[in-house]
């Protein structure tokens, strides 16, 4: 049997939006990581921070291609030469930019195995299983070399089970009466609450990096909120494991104190959406898996008040005129108002 030639067999809408957000999300990766290459002194971090850089770039020429050949406008996207001062100071430690790495290469893995579950044509889904290959080695990469420096936050350890144990009360899933002991958490619980405090970490920093180097008043406003509410996040999931005696040990990472601005209000904005975004699916994640109720409350009550900052940040996109319109369907009421008069 003679095989289909792809490039016969259209692009889905599922496709069409997943090469769009990653050529989107690529180009806003490689602006970032360009700026960290130049000031990056540690070799080891300098080699990790290389290898994501050269994965987005790659990424853009693949992408690129495809959009050529399909006749597909090519998104703005974001751009080194407009999006970022490559002479501005110095704006994050070293161990932030692997840190930051880390946690976009998770990032990156959840966004590219959904992608890939949404795409049929071939020359596409390779691309992304590819995608997906490359970011899990960053991510081991990235891992490894925070490991070897000590600078890796680990879960913490809990006791390993000796045997197996089913509930045998309703008051497993209690939680919310506050004159009532809650159970200790169980190690899935806690695995989420821990991983919530280690994103709000990073979402903290790139705030207040992008506050204070930022000349609009706007985006200054709006990074202070995102960072007072990723504070206090991680300060409600820090408590939570506190009541159980277990510490939640961070890595000291930063920022300068430059003041310059370093990357463009659209890049920032639409970072900041994309970190938000994946917060959001986390908290979800977490809440459909925990089993105390007080927590389920807890992440459904802070999901809706990061969705609130989200609606705030689009609107100043809008408002300046910084967020593009992904690909969408012809409004036929429209093109019914519009069509040439006979």
């Amino acid at each position: 049997m003679n095989k289909v030639n792809e490039r016969n067999i259209p692009l889905t809408s599922a496709e069409i939006g997943s090469l769009w957000n990653g050529y989107m999300n690529d180009s806003m990766s490689k602006c970032i990581l360009g700026f960290m290459l130049m000031h990056i002194q540690d070799e080891d971090i300098k080699s990790v921070v290389q290898y994501a850089y050269d994965i987005s770039s790659n990424h853009m020429d693949t992408l690129t291609a495809i959009f050529e050949s399909e006749q597909f406008a090519i998104p703005n996207g974001f751009s080194e030469e407009q999006d970022v001062n490559m002479n501005a100071p110095w704006l994050f430690s070293d161990t932030f930019c692997l840190m930051y790495v880390n946690h976009m290469a998770k990032t990156g893995m959840l966004i590219y195995s959904g992608l890939v579950s949404m795409s049929y044509r071939d020359d596409v889904c390779n691309y992304f299983v590819q995608a997906l290959n490359e970011t899990s080695n960053l991510y081991k990469q990235s891992l490894e070399t925070g490991l070897s420096k000590g600078v890796i936050a680990k879960h913490p350890y809990t006791n390993i089970p000796k045997e197996t144990d089913y509930v045998d009360s309703k008051n497993y899933l209690s939680g919310l009466n506050p004159f009532s002991n809650k159970r200790p958490l169980n190690v899935v619980e806690i695995s989420h609450l821990y991983q919530n405090i280690l994103t709000n970490s990073i979402g903290m920093h790139l705030c207040i990096a992008f506050a204070q180097t930022s000349p609009s008043e706007d985006v200054q406003n709006y990074m202070l909120r995102g960072k007072n509410i990723s504070k206090k996040h991680m300060k409600i999931f820090t408590d939570t494991l506190l009541k159980d005696d277990i510490e939640s040990g961070q890595t000291n990472v930063g920022t300068s104190n430059s003041t310059t601005q370093t990357f463009s209000d659209k890049l920032v904005m639409y970072h900041m959406d994309l970190l938000i975004s994946a917060g959001m699916g986390n908290y979800s994640t977490s809440a459909s898996t925990s089993q105390r109720s007080d927590l389920m409350i807890n992440y459904e009550r802070l999901a809706f008040e990061v969705a609130r900052l989200a609606k705030s940040g689009a609107d100043i996109m809008i408002k300046h005129n910084w967020l593009e319109q992904p690909p969408g369907t012809k409004d036929p009421k429209r093109l019914a108002k519009n069509k040439p008069k006979g």
